[in-house]
């Protein structure tokens, strides 16, 4: 075994999965994924193809997090919809086979685009991807969750007050550094929460361009969206919580360990701008507009906060998917901070 602390054993995986997936046939290795901070991530080579494997990581864990099992639900449930999403093979939940729960899932043959300005794409083709992943958006908060069977797969009442009782205490529990935006935030978010609306739907919790397959070769006005992934955080929730997450992307820099559009030109570079991608959306969910816009995305930018505090501290405890990324990501937590601060001082003005 390599010393990596998320490596797995290819002997044990070798007897167990034959039985498991039909037709898997001899496994012929398992290589670890680069990227990814939270599950670490395998591609796995058969006689049959390639696969994916998703594992939690050793090491002690915070409750709840690296739900690996909900996403793996989350996939298979999404079968067959209007959500593209890779086919969800097999769930393992002995953690005594390899150390930790995970799953296989289908491996998909195409592009990621890591970069949302997509620089290596031509100008005309960028709008309709953005217009691809807006309609995915659109289509799985419209799914019926009952019908596919997930009407348990969150709790009842305020999403949002859930999430910001949830986050906070993460962010506590992983406190490495103290940032002085951060009690403020909380607190903005608890005095500004809003009434519950009754709004639910099945939300990804990490909706962005580089969780996206695009099919390799397919029309720039029509490009195909093979699958999203990483599934980890979805729930029954708020839907205009995965829209402000991702519009956040406007507001971030193109730098350093941030992939925005804040820095860019929108216009020249093909690309909507935030107003546009939000109308959009309305336009598909049959809404009018959202009137609690400043509150999702200063909620989104101290969720995203939370989440890489967290990400810094397995880093700096020596169990990260990648260390060296946990701790530039980590860094990134200020700044984040800084920017929700940024949104409720124009709100409030």
């Amino acid at each position: 075994m390599s010393e990596d602390v998320a490596a797995i054993d290819e002997a044990v995986l070798a007897r167990y999965l034959p039985g498991k997936i039909e037709g898997f046939g001899r496994l012929q290795g398992a290589r670890k994924f680069a990227g990814g901070q939270s599950n670490p991530t395998f591609l796995l080579t058969a006689d049959s193809g390639r696969y994916v494997l998703r594992r939690k990581p050793p090491g002690q864990l915070l409750q709840s997090a690296h739900a690996v099992d909900r996403e793996f639900r989350a996939m298979a449930a999404l079968a067959g919809t209007g959500v593209p999403v890779p086919k969800a093979y097999h769930l393992c939940e002995d953690e005594e086979i390899i150390g930790s729960v995970f799953f296989v899932m289908e491996y998909l043959e195409g592009r990621i685009f890591w970069d949302p300005a997509l620089p290596e794409v031509a100008r005309e083709e960028r709008g309709p991807i953005f217009d691809a992943m807006n309609r995915a958006l659109a289509a799985l908060h419209l799914v019926e969750v009952e019908a596919v069977g997930l009407a348990d797969f969150g709790r009842p009442g305020n999403y949002f007050a859930r999430q910001v009782s949830r986050w906070w205490k993460q962010y506590q529990a992983t406190g490495t550094q103290y940032i002085p935006e951060m009690e403020p935030l909380a607190a903005w978010l608890e005095e500004r929460m809003p009434e519950d609306d009754g709004k639910a739907a099945l939300v990804h919790g990490d909706y962005r361009l580089d969780n996206i397959i695009f099919a390799p070769d397919t029309p720039a006005d029509a490009p195909k969206m093979l699958g999203v992934l990483d599934w980890e955080l979805s729930t029954l929730g708020h839907p205009w919580s995965d829209l402000a997450y991702q519009c956040m992307q406007w507001r971030l820099p193109n730098e350093g360990v941030f992939r925005g559009l804040g820095t860019l030109d929108r216009r020249e570079h093909g690309l909507p701008d935030e107003a546009d991608y939000v109308a959009a959306y309305c336009r598909r969910c049959g809404i009018d507009g959202i009137p609690i816009w400043s509150f999702c995305l200063a909620f989104s930018f101290f969720r995203l906060a939370a989440i890489l505090q967290g990400v810094l501290k397995r880093a700096l405890d020596g169990n990260a998917s990648n260390p060296e990324r946990g701790l530039k990501m980590g860094a990134a937590v200020p700044i984040l901070a800084r920017m929700a601060i940024d949104v409720i001082e124009q709100e409030d003005r």
